[in-house]
């Protein structure tokens, strides 16, 4: 369902300002940032060692998955990098790794070039703003929740974020899909009813792994 104008500009202007913000900081900042995130999802989600991830190439200062992305392919996770189709349609995500074929896509962001479909059964996924339920505000494509919506089972969703990324909210609509974990480089929130709950990388490790059985579970007794 389209947004309202009012909400589609407050969209905008909120998406430019937090955009603005973020490549305000250094490379510097943004690396300590980094390293902060990735000890997050090595001590949280070791299982994704496990799992076919979908994640994203690094775009206008966002968090670059790519490092941590290879460690969990060394370990034997299968990576992925989304592929715009068309517009108004779920992504298409196609197996990448550090030397797999490539070409310029949407964006002008490196996309895979023949490399096999796959379908994630994580995601790691980047934001603009966050906000306190795990509503995401993205480029406002509405890729990913398009694409959330097409897939069975869910996958682990996991945003990436800086905590300079946090609103309040981004006024979720019924079609806005809400993440089940947020990290920052404060550490690993989880979505609970009504809101965002910091959790130990323990507690973590054990949420991720009920989701996902929650998940097959669901698919397997339709």
């Amino acid at each position: 369902m389209p947004l309202s104008p009012e909400l589609a500009q407050w969209r905008k202007a909120e998406r430019a300002a937090l955009i603005a913000r973020r490549m305000a900081v250094s490379e510097a900042g943004r690396a300590v940032w980094d390293r902060a995130i990735e000890g997050s999802l090595r001590a949280g989600f070791g299982v994704l060692a496990d799992l076919a991830i979908g994640l994203c190439w690094p775009f206008q200062g966002e968090f670059d998955a790519r490092p941590i992305g290879v460690e969990f392919r060394a370990r034997g996770a299968t990576l992925a990098l989304p592929v715009v189709i068309a517009k108004a349609t779920p992504l298409e995500f196609r197996e990448w790794w550090p030397q797999a074929p490539m070409q310029v896509g949407v964006y002008d962001l490196p996309i895979p070039v023949g490399t096999p479909r796959v379908s994630p059964q994580a995601m790691l996924i980047p934001v603009v703003g966050i906000g306190s339920v795990g509503d995401r505000l993205g480029y406002g494509g509405g890729f990913y929740d398009r694409t959330l919506a097409s897939l069975s089972p869910r996958p682990l969703t996991i945003a990436l974020a800086y905590e300079l990324s946090r609103i309040p909210t981004t006024h979720p609509q019924d079609h806005d899909v809400l993440m089940d974990f947020v990290i920052t480089e404060s550490g690993i929130e989880a979505a609970v009813p009504g809101g965002l709950e910091a959790v130990s990388a323990d507690e973590a490790r054990r949420r991720a792994a009920a989701l996902l059985a929650e998940r097959r579970g669901e698919v397997a007794g339709r």
